[in-house]
């Protein structure tokens, strides 16, 4: 899908707030409100909208440790890959889970728990035990400096 200057206008907008009405969607980038939702609706048509969240603050509902776990596999298959990601997704404390390439690890996790003690049972009863893990290495998030859930617009 080409998106023209309204098409960004309304992305951008969104990602700042999903929470606009149309009429205020509309006001913001200068449409009418027949044609922003017109644009609004083809933009989620396309795919280019997968979806609303709501985000949420991890500290205040007591997931203070933030851990980003690069895991590696016994075996380069894609059934071994395909495992690994059937069962990872079954894990509430994964919030992102990315294959990689150029590292020594296949993956790496964003992984958010209560505390050290959490951290251990989700790795000795929820991660190592998937079988191909043959590898774990974990930081810890101390702070972080750029949270940013929107992204610019090509």
């Amino acid at each position: 899908m080409k998106l023209d200057a309204y098409d960004k206008a309304i992305l951008k907008a969104l990602q700042l707030n999903g929470r606009l009405s149309n009429q205020e969607l509309a006001d913001q980038i200068g449409l009418s409100p027949s044609a922003c939702l017109r644009r609004f609706k083809a933009l989620e048509e396309s795919g280019v909208i997968l979806g609303y969240r709501t985000l949420l603050d991890a500290k205040k509902l007591q997931l203070d440790m933030m851990a980003l776990v690069q895991v590696s596999m016994d075996k380069h298959t894609p059934e071994r890959f395909q495992q690994f990601e059937q069962a990872i997704v079954t894990i509430p404390n994964v919030i992102e889970c990315l294959l990689l390439t150029g590292q020594s690890a296949d993956y790496q996790l964003k992984v958010l728990v209560k505390d050290l003690d959490a951290y251990q049972d989700f790795l000795l009863h929820h991660l190592t035990p998937i079988p191909g893990v043959s590898g774990v290495h974990t930081s810890f998030v101390l702070r972080k400096v750029v949270h940013e859930a929107s992204f610019p617009l090509p």
